[in-house]
């Protein structure tokens, strides 16, 4: 007796059979919640290294259900790079010229004052 699929031609792949059932739950994104949840519980009630491991495995079953936001934003790393290094260069230029001119104001001679002279003169 041959076996035929219900619905379609049988050559569906695994997205699109999850695509056509909204009510099936994504088991990978729901262990990722609760151990980043239960990982910043564990942390908040001293138990730091348990905490951390446990929100390491939340995030890296993030990471594996992700993997198409993953791969985009390391490709875009490298400018953000870029970017950060332009900012961190003209703040260098900016400290800079605010030590040149604060040198510049130190060098400017006081003025005598008054109080200095004799009295009689």
């Amino acid at each position: 007796m041959p076996v035929t699929p219900f619905a379609g031609n049988g050559k569906e792949s695994s997205t699109e059979l999850t695509q056509t059932r909204p009510d099936a739950a994504n088991w990978v994104r729901i262990a990722a919640c609760g151990s980043l949840i239960a990982g910043g519980v564990l942390y908040l009630t001293g138990q730091r290294r348990a905490g951390l491991a446990t929100a390491v495995a939340g995030t890296a079953l993030v990471l594996l259900d992700q993997q198409e936001v993953v791969q985009t934003w390391w490709r875009e790393l490298p400018n953000y790079v870029c970017e950060v290094q332009n900012l961190l260069d003209d703040m260098e230029k900016l400290v800079e010229d605010i030590s040149l001119k604060r040198r510049k104001l130190h060098q400017v001679p006081e003025p005598v004052s008054r109080a200095t002279t004799p009295a009689g003169v």
